[in-house]
């Protein structure tokens, strides 16, 4: 073991791995901070401005619509608890089948919507493209940086439980999902914001349909990784708690703050296409069940296709 004042020895503390990542990668650092930066600056905004703006007496609408999002996901965590012991295979399936309907939430759900919203508000194309694009580079950089950011060995307390190694990779995959779940809750509050119920009950109830198999999706991940039913579920339905701050977030940008719309689309879509390419994909692969796992993407990809076509 090399001595603690060594340049290889690994650093007394989580802050001493963040700080030596921060002079190894400062530009990239840098990027991460000022991403965190403005995404925390558009969120405070945006609940500003759903709390005293225009749209404030929708408030209540936007905000029931959140919770029935997180409720369904909820739901969806709740029913992986039923699913007992589940063999290698079957794990790498499960991821295999997540990532997949995360692929297909991504471009169904959030670029081609994030294109429509970004058309009509620049009244062009390329401008439009360069918008969900600037948005899916914030994403990149969000994911890149907290994999550089997430040790995937912990110095002071070793290995924690079965499967350790694959816990930092599938939980980047679940912040993923979480960072999913935001602009979802985002086109809520957007279709509640002038009170039709008409257009907010609709939408509301698709995406609540579609967040049933998410929730299941992110416990049946956190599951493959070692944790118990009760934790995975518990989880789960924490990253639901961004369909409820979504919606006020979309009540608030509906005037305002139009653009940042599409931007937090592309943001969303960057994040989990990053994570599935660079962390999931080749986890589900790892264990020699390449079949198995590609096949389950495959059905992930139709089943959230099916549903973010269908119910609209």
């Amino acid at each position: 073991m090399p001595p603690a004042h060594s340049p290889t020895a690994a650093p007394a503390s989580l802050f001493g791995a963040w700080r030596r990542q921060v002079l190894h990668t400062p530009w990239l650092s840098a990027g991460l901070g000022l991403s965190l930066l403005a995404i925390i600056a558009l969120l405070a905004a945006s609940v500003w401005n759903a709390v005293n703006g225009e749209h404030a007496d929708n408030l209540h609408l936007a905000a029931i619509g959140g919770l029935a999002g997180f409720a369904a996901t909820a739901l969806g965590a709740v029913l992986a608890v039923v699913l007992r012991d589940v063999s290698s295979r079957s794990q790498d399936v499960m991821l295999g089948f997540a990532a997949g309907m995360m692929l297909a939430a991504s471009s169904f759900s959030l670029i081609l919507p994030g294109l429509d919203a970004a058309r009509e508000i620049t009244g062009n194309g390329p401008a439009a493209a360069f918008t969900v694009v600037l948005g899916m580079a914030l994403g990149v950089v969000l994911m890149l940086g907290l994999d550089r950011f997430t040790p995937h060995e912990h110095e002071s307390t070793g290995p924690c439980g079965p499967d350790a190694e694959r816990i930092n990779r599938v939980w980047l995959f679940v912040l993923a999902i979480t960072l999913h779940n935001l602009p979802e809750g985002m086109a809520i509050g957007v279709s509640f914001a002038n009170g039709d119920m008409n257009i907010g009950l609709p939408l509301t109830s698709a995406i609540a349909i579609q967040d049933i198999p998410e929730g299941l999706a992110v416990a049946l991940a956190l599951r493959a990784t070692g944790l118990s039913n009760f934790k995975a579920a518990l989880v789960a339905v924490g990253s639901g708690l961004m369909e409820p701050l979504g919606a006020v977030i979309g009540l608030g940008i509906s005037t305002g703050f139009a653009l940042a719309y599409p931007i937090s689309m592309g943001l969303a879509a960057g994040a989990m296409i990053f994570v599935v390419s660079h962390e999931v994909i080749p986890e589900t692969h790892r264990n020699g069940h390449q079949t198995s796992a590609t096949l389950g993407l495959m059905g992930g990809f139709a089943v959230m296709m099916f549903l973010d076509t269908a119910l609209g």
